[in-house]
């Protein structure tokens, strides 16, 4: 079966910087439903239409295809008394936007004289990315996951 609207594909994946080095990848397969249902990004699953298990697909993102330019805006510095004692580099925290209800995560990316230097873009942000995949499995969803707008698991719908 080919990769089309509607259709629940297994793939696998790994990520590469523009230099070769391995960013990311899948330890299980991952799961999507296809065709516009933003559970994929846009590039990856165009590039995946048509395809069916087996096919391999290659991809270059640029950031606008993939997690984004950098948003200097979302890069602050923060005193470190609004923060927990044990606050080190690397940590992940949420925020609320009072005015939008919007949540957005920061990451720690320096402790210094008092102050915590966050950053809310993607890690990801601002680069461009070899996206590589290995279609395992494609199948017609079922209407439950058409209407839910994404693939349920085995025995289905767990929310």
């Amino acid at each position: 079966m080919q990769i089309k609207a509607n259709t629940v594909v297994s793939l696998n994946y790994s990520m590469f910087n523009m230099e070769g080095q391995l960013i990311d990848q899948n330890r299980e397969p991952i799961v999507y439903l296809h065709g516009d249902y933003d559970n994929i990004l846009p590039a990856v699953e165009a590039s995946l239409e048509g395809k069916q298990a087996g096919d391999k697909v290659s991809v270059v993102l640029q950031p606008e295809d993939g997690f984004g330019d950098v948003i200097p805006e979302f890069v602050r510095e923060e005193d470190i008394s609004a923060f927990p004692p044990d606050i080190e580099v690397g940590m992940m925290f949420e925020t609320r936007d009072p005015e939008t209800e919007e949540t957005m995560q920061f990451r720690v990316l320096s402790i210094d004289a008092g102050v915590v230097k966050l950053d809310g873009n993607h890690p990801l942000a601002g680069m461009t990315i070899r996206f590589d995949t290995e279609v395992l499995e494609v199948r017609a969803a079922t209407d439950e996951e058409v209407v839910h707008g994404h693939a349920h698991g085995v025995g289905g719908h767990h929310h």
